[in-house]
């Protein structure tokens, strides 16, 4: 009977440990979204540093997708989110300044799907990069 116990602790532990190590799929989707921004947004940092351009990149609106302002053609497109849903916000701006100073202000956008959140943030001499949603990301 002890033994049959000990079994069936041991079944659960290991159950309640695969059940924890799921993640949720819209975090995920999140997640690499705000990856993929950081990347893109510190590519264009380092475009707009070496050709002396001023760049900025604005979050879509009304279901348009992000875009960067100021590039040299064929690097200035609008790139779509990858997944469907996701919502970008910069907060205390209408877009974020990429150059062509090296030292930029700090900011930070706030992207959304559903009900999750990521925030991708730069103090202004790091690169972006996918930090923890602070309490002032809260929608008003």
């Amino acid at each position: 009977m002890v033994e049959l116990l000990v079994v069936v602790a041991i079944v659960a532990i290991a159950a309640a440990a695969v059940a924890f190590s799921l993640r949720d799929p819209a975090a995920v989707r999140l997640e690499q979204e705000a990856e993929r921004l950081a990347q893109r947004l510190e590519g264009a940092r380092a475009e707009a540093r070496a050709s002396g351009l001023e760049v900025a990149w604005q979050p879509g609106t009304d279901g348009a997708a992000p875009r960067f302002v100021g590039l040299p053609p064929g690097l200035d497109g609008a790139a779509p989110w990858q997944h469907e849903g996701v919502a970008a916000q910069v907060v205390g701006a209408a877009a974020v300044i990429l150059g062509p100073d090296a030292l930029l202000p700090p900011q930070r956008i706030v992207l959304r799907l559903g009900d999750r959140r990521a925030a991708v943030a730069t103090d202004g001499l790091e690169p972006f990069a996918v930090v923890a949603v602070d309490a002032e990301d809260e929608p008003r």
